[in-house]
C-alpha cells in the first residue's frame, strides 16, 4: 500500500491542484460579483425578543429578511433570561428589534450589544400607564422595588401590540427602520409595511364593529394585558393580577372581583395559554361564573386559537363578543 502511494503520477497530483485552485478562483468570482453587499448575498438578519415582534419583522421583511426569536414558542417571555449563545446572535445580526420595558433581559443584552441596528419598539408608540387604569394596586408590591424614573418607566404598560392602531404604528416604524438599513429593498419593505397596516387597520374595525353594543362592557382577564385593547373599544379590563401574570392577588382584590361579577354583569373569567390558570379557574367556580380563553399573544403553541396574530386576534373577538353579550 505504501509503495502504491509512492508511485501516484506527477500528473494526477498537478490535476488536483489545478482543481483546487480553479474551485477557489470560482468562489472568489462569486463573492466579487455579489459586490460584496450581503443585502445581494444573503437575508438580512433580524433577531426579535418575542412573537408579536417577529411577526413584524417577517411580515414586512417578507422574502429579504431571516427572523430569530429569542423567545421559544410556549416560553412566558416574562422569564426570559438570555443566554450566551443568545448574546451571540445578537451581536452576529444586522438588526434587534424588541420591546423595552416587557423583558429586561433582553433590554440589556441588545443595549450592551455592538448590533448595528437596534430598533425599540416602545419609541414607536405612545406607551401609558394602563396597569391601574380602574384604581386598584393589582401587583404584589415587590414589584415595585425600584425608584425614581426607573419605578416610573416600569408602570408603563408594555402590551401595545394587542391595539391594533399602536400596533399599526410600530410596523410604520419597523419599516423605516428596515428601509434605512437595508435600503436595496426599501421598495419591499415599504410595500409589505403598507399592506401590514391596511390589514391592522381592518382588524380595528372589526374589533370597533363587533364591540359596539353589548350588555356589558366589564371583562375579568388573568393579567393586566389588556389595557389597550379595553381603552380603545370602551371596554373595563378587571385583572386578577397585575402586569406581571405570575403576580398572586390579594384575598381582598378575589373578593372585591366576585361583588364586581355581580353588580356589572361579568360572565366569564378569561385566562391565558402561557401561564397557570388555576387562580382565574378558582375564582370563577367562586363566583358562579365561566371561564374561556382571552390569548395575549405572547407567542403561538399548539393551544392558540390560530396560527398567527390575525387568527388569534380574531379569535379573541369572538370570545369577547360573547362573554359581553353582543348585540
Amino acid at each position: 500500500m505504501n509503495v502504491r502511494r509512492q508511485h501516484i503520477s506527477g500528473i494526477a497530483a498537478a490535476a488536483a491542484a489545478a482543481l483546487a485552485l480553479g474551485t477557489l478562483s470560482a468562489c472568489s468570482g462569486d463573492s466579487e460579483a455579489a459586490g460584496g453587499n450581503s443585502g445581494n448575498s444573503e437575508k438580512f438578519d433580524v433577531v426579535a425578543s418575542f412573537y408579536p415582534m417577529a411577526f413584524l419583522a417577517e411580515r414586512i421583511g417578507g422574502d429579504h429578511v431571516q427572523v430569530t426569536s429569542l423567545t421559544e414558542p410556549g416560553q412566558e417571555p416574562h422569564d426570559l433570561e438570555i443566554s450566551p449563545q443568545q448574546r451571540a446572535q445578537i451581536e452576529e445580526a444586522d438588526a434587534a428589534l424588541h420591546l423595552k420595558g416587557l423583558q429586561p433581559s433582553v433590554d440589556e443584552a441588545i443595549g450592551q450589544s455592538g448590533v448595528k441596528t437596534k430598533i425599540d419598539a416602545a419609541t414607536l408608540t405612545k406607551l401609558e400607564d394602563l396597569g391601574t387604569e380602574d384604581g386598584h394596586d393589582h401587583g404584589t408590591g415587590e414589584e415595585h422595588a425600584e425608584e425614581g424614573a426607573e419605578e416610573e418607566e416600569h408602570a408603563l404598560d408594555p402590551h401595545v401590540w394587542l391595539d391594533p392602531v399602536k400596533y399599526a404604528e410600530v410596523a410604520e416604524g419597523v419599516g423605516k427602520a428596515f428601509e434605512k438599513a437595508d435600503p436595496d429593498h426599501a421598495a419591499d419593505y415599504r410595500k409589505n409595511t403598507d399592506a401590514l397596516v391596511e390589514k391592522l387597520t381592518d382588524l380595528d374595525t372589526a374589533f370597533e364593529d363587533g364591540l359596539r353594543n353589548t350588555r356589558t362592557k366589564v371583562f375579568f382577564t388573568n393579567h393586566a394585558a389588556f389595557g389597550y385593547l379595553a381603552h380603545r373599544y370602551g371596554l373595563t379590563q378587571e385583572a386578577i393580577s397585575g402586569l406581571d401574570p405570575e403576580s398572586e392577588p390579594s384575598a381582598a382584590r378575589v373578593r372585591e372581583l366576585q361583588q364586581e361579577a355581580k353588580a356589572d354583569g361579568v360572565t366569564t373569567v378569561f385566562y391565558e395559554t402561557l401561564v397557570s390558570d388555576k387562580t382565574a379557574k378558582t375564582l370563577a367556580r367562586d363566583a358562579k361564573l365561566k371561564t374561556d380563553v382571552l390569548d395575549p399573544l405572547e407567542g403561538i403553541t399548539d393551544k392558540s386559537r390560530g396560527d398567527d396574530y390575525f387568527q388569534v386576534m380574531e379569535a379573541n373577538l369572538k370570545a369577547l363578543r360573547t362573554a359581553l353579550g353582543a348585540k
